[in-house]
């Protein structure tokens, strides 16, 4: 794939210790009993491994039966929502994190975890995911990213991505920032055996912030500077 952004040219280091996990997935609990008890086993796993769980939120769907498991084996949960998502949505049953929009939510799931789990869901698990898979080829993180395979729900995504990688608009190493597990078990060996992969670039995010005093804008004065 061809690019001018530089590449790293080491293996870079995750966290060396997982505390907390974010968990993308539907808000509906899919057509198949499999995914209701992939997503049971995943939040009991999640307590009894000491791995707080960070998602979205509400009470409804693999969400809610995620939260609900991790809460049963007496693990700990956190939502971060919206304020519109949170007035008009499900009883929470958590500790909530209020914000303004979906780009906050989304900045602060993150910064709150340490790894990211995606189980089947809809547009939002997709985009989650996608994001996070981005940010980590960009540089902005080194954390773990597991997709749970229910019944094959993730098989189509990953064939897409062999074909992007072939056709050269994904690098070949970066096929594995996400690592694919068809059990909880699974999971929970790949999140500590996690390598992140040597073709993502190496961006320095560092001393970028937020605030609208530090956009700046660069305006070519020709053609031949693009």
């Amino acid at each position: 794939m061809a690019t001018c952004l530089p590449r790293l040219k080491s293996v870079s280091s995750k966290a060396s210790v997982i505390k907390s996990i974010c968990v993308f997935c539907g808000s509906s609990e899919g057509s198949k009993p499999i995914y209701k008890q992939h997503a049971t086993e995943l939040g009991t796993s999640m307590a009894e491994k000491d791995y707080s769980l960070i998602y979205g939120g509400g009470s409804v769907g693999l969400m809610g039966t995620v939260t609900a498991a991790v809460l049963a084996a007496g693990g700990k949960a956190k939502g971060i929502m919206p304020e519109p998502m949170f007035r008009h949505g499900s009883p929470q049953i958590c500790e909530v994190i209020i914000v303004p929009d979906m780009h906050t939510r989304k900045r602060i799931m993150g910064e709150q975890s340490d790894a990211f789990v995606v189980l089947p869901g809809g547009y939002g698990t997709m985009e989650e995911m996608l994001e996070v898979i981005t940010w980590s080829q960009l540089g902005i993180h080194t954390k773990p990213i597991i997709l749970l395979n229910t019944d094959g729900f993730f098989d189509l995504f990953v064939q897409w991505v062999e074909v992007s990688a072939k056709d050269k608009f994904i690098h070949e190493s970066n096929k594995s920032i996400f690592v694919v597990c068809n059990t909880v078990p699974e999971i929970m060996q790949a999140l500590e055996a996690y390598t992140v992969p040597e073709g993502r670039y190496a961006l320095d995010w560092a001393n970028v912030t937020d605030s609208e005093q530090a956009y700046k804008v660069y305006t070519p004065t020709n053609y031949s500077d693009i």
